[in-house]
């Protein structure tokens, strides 16, 4: 569930009024990961490469406090859990949302993301959680490869939103360029850069 916080009892109460005002308060960050082992798992395992990464996000995302606040209509909110949207095109070749809980389990969370994306692409429906959950967005472009995407903000929609196109082949390693753009009231670049670098953890952890 989501309850409304003070800002200046949380250690966001100066970004916040820095940020809430702000006519661009979205930051954008792109990096290059190595997702050799997160392929090669997926191979093995019979995993979605989309599933996965969406998992490693969540992974990620996690122990980082400044997540599980979100910047809304001149409020601060404060959330007990962790969801990841992801795009689905549907039957009829619409694109609608679904958001998948996330859990510590890479089994359940694949099974949840199995069953529920199925879901929207027979229902041609968005599947969202709404309130229960803070949701971290994500788009994968795969037709194309990309070097960076940069969202329009508007301020109903203040998530953190990571994009990412095709993914490229070396010689020697698989590399994915990942666009992930945050609200500045919600965290910091130091935040930021802790949650990319765990990232990139949870990828090299993968089991193969």
């Amino acid at each position: 569930m989501r309850r409304e916080i003070d800002p200046q009892s949380s250690p966001r109460g100066r970004a916040f009024e820095l940020w809430k005002n702000a006519p661009m308060p979205k930051v954008t960050i792109t990096k290059t990961f190595n997702i050799s082992r997160l392929v090669k798992a997926g191979r093995r395992r019979g995993l979605k490469t989309n599933m996965m990464m969406c998992w490693c996000i969540g992974h990620a995302a996690n122990p980082i406090t400044d997540f599980y606040t979100l910047p809304a209509g001149g409020r601060l909110w404060q959330y007990d859990s962790l969801a990841v949207n992801t795009v689905v095109m549907t039957a009829k070749g619409e694109p609608h949302l679904c958001d998948i809980p996330f859990s510590e389990n890479l089994h359940l969370f694949n099974e949840d993301y199995l069953r529920l994306t199925r879901q929207v692409y027979d229902t041609n429906q968005d599947y969202l959680l709404g309130e229960q959950y803070m949701t971290i967005d994500t788009s994968a472009l795969s037709l194309c490869e990309i070097d960076g995407v940069v969202s329009v903000y508007y301020e109903l929609f203040t998530n953190p939103f990571l994009a990412w196109g095709k993914y490229r082949r070396g010689f020697f390693k698989t590399t994915l360029p990942v666009s992930f753009q945050f609200h500045h009231a919600q965290m910091d670049g130091f935040e930021a850069a802790r949650f990319l670098n765990g990232l990139q953890e949870a990828i090299n952890k993968l089991e193969l």
